[in-house]
């Protein structure tokens, strides 16, 4: 007898070791699980999200990278079209870079977005259209401009039927907003639609934020996107994704010149490709602006040619334009003997003016008042900044001259 309640005392014993070790180990596993994104900000201020939406082939359908800064809610969403082209390492040809999506799936892809924006993406989620769909449902719908109503039957007869005006979407209406193409539009009027619906999108997150966060109501966002991150970390994501300041969210595309490429149109980065790493290098910058001033709206500039070199302001425009400025004139100065390269901030903000200079390294700001005289130095049209481009800009970069 007291054998066995030895025997039993045993077990008893034997038990609760293992109890207490499995206690311990959740406890421990519990108590060192970190957060990716709280990680994350500990050695970097600015976050990005690649976004891949799928269509109903699970291929790429649309793509963009959300960069923000969290400490003052300033985000900007920008546009990576289907049909860049350049020599991709993954693929190992030129190629479109929707096929770096199809042909290697989001790590591959992610790969080939760092290397072309000359960025670290922290995080990436991917949507089928149809959770897509669901997300745009979730958030009350998202509100979008169209300019002209759509009436209009494809080839496989079904009807695109839109109304005109800011118009809110949802269910079936985002649907055709994606999916329509009208006879006369572009690639480039195509993509740009999808980078209006992602940013409608960010806006509805953010207006409904209140409620997507409360109450376990995030499972039904959770439920629609795939991201590299667990449940908790995603949702300290989008908490802080709902957070940004929709209102000023800054929207840049890659720009560059078209080319056949094996009988496929590309659109290939200008000076291949490194306009648009320092655009974004620029866009970085504007976003951790300290005051916030150069957020705050969308600049109007206009840039003049003070060379004798065809075409200089046309092709700086393209750089400017791939920064987010809005690029109003691209034109000869009147006189092209302009031995310095000149900004003139009409508005008298220097912080912006810096900015502005900085994407040439042009140090060389003036302010107009009633008293100035000179006439490139004057505008008749509504802009914020004049770019004078002297002898000493190379077609990048000023460059200041030896003093020897």
């Amino acid at each position: 007898m007291n054998k066995i309640r030895d025997e039993q005392k045993g077990i008893i014993f034997i038990a609760a070791i293992f109890v207490i070790i499995i206690s311990l180990g959740i406890f421990f596993s519990v108590s060192l699980k970190t957060n990716k994104v709280e990680e994350t900000l500990k050695t970097t201020d600015m976050l990005r999200v690649l976004y891949v939406v799928e269509d109903e082939n699970t291929e790429m359908l649309f793509s963009s990278v959300l960069t923000f800064y969290p400490k003052s809610n300033k985000g900007a969403l920008i546009n990576l079209p289907s049909y860049t082209g350049a020599i991709y390492n993954t693929l190992g040809r030129v190629d479109r870079l929707s096929t770096v999506y199809n042909a290697t799936g989001i790590a591959g892809f992610k790969q080939e977005v760092e290397k072309m924006l000359g960025i670290q993406v922290h995080f990436t989620s991917t949507i089928s259209l149809t959770n897509f769909i669901k997300l745009c449902d979730i958030v009350g719908g998202v509100r979008v401009f169209i300019p002209n109503p759509v009436d209009y039957v494809s080839e496989e007869g079904e009807r695109w039927l839109l109304p005109s005006g800011a118009v809110n979407l949802d269910g079936d209406k985002v649907r055709v907003y994606l999916k329509y193409k009208l006879d006369d539009e572009t690639e480039t009027d195509v993509q740009e639609r999808y980078q209006n619906i992602m940013a409608a999108f960010l806006t509805g997150l953010h207006d409904k934020n209140f409620i997507l966060f409360n109450n376990n109501t995030y499972q039904l966002i959770n439920n629609c996107i795939n991201t590299n991150l667990r449940e908790d970390e995603e949702e300290t994501l989008y908490s802080m994704i709902a957070a940004i300041d929709t209102e000023s969210l800054i929207h840049q595309t890659i720009t560059g010149s078209w080319r056949n490429v094996d009988n496929q149109q590309l659109l290939m980065p200008l000076n291949n490709g490194e306009f648009i790493k320092e655009a974004v290098k620029q866009l970085t910058n504007m976003l951790k602006s300290e005051d916030g001033t150069i957020t705050s709206r969308v600049y109007v500039i206009e840039i003049k040619n003070g060379t004798e070199i065809q075409g200089l302001a046309r092709r700086t425009s393209t750089l400017y334009k791939d920064a987010s400025y809005d690029v109003l004139a691209a034109v000869n100065a009147d006189s092209q003997d302009y031995e310095q390269t000149v900004i003139i901030d009409h508005i008298g903000n220097e912080t912006a003016a810096k900015n502005v200079g900085e994407l040439i390294r042009c140090t060389n700001i003036k302010q107009i008042d009633s008293t100035t005289e000179v006439k490139d130095y004057t505008s008749e049209a509504k802009v914020d900044f004049t770019i004078i481009l002297g002898k000493d800009f190379n077609g990048r970069y000023v460059v200041k001259k030896s003093s020897n």
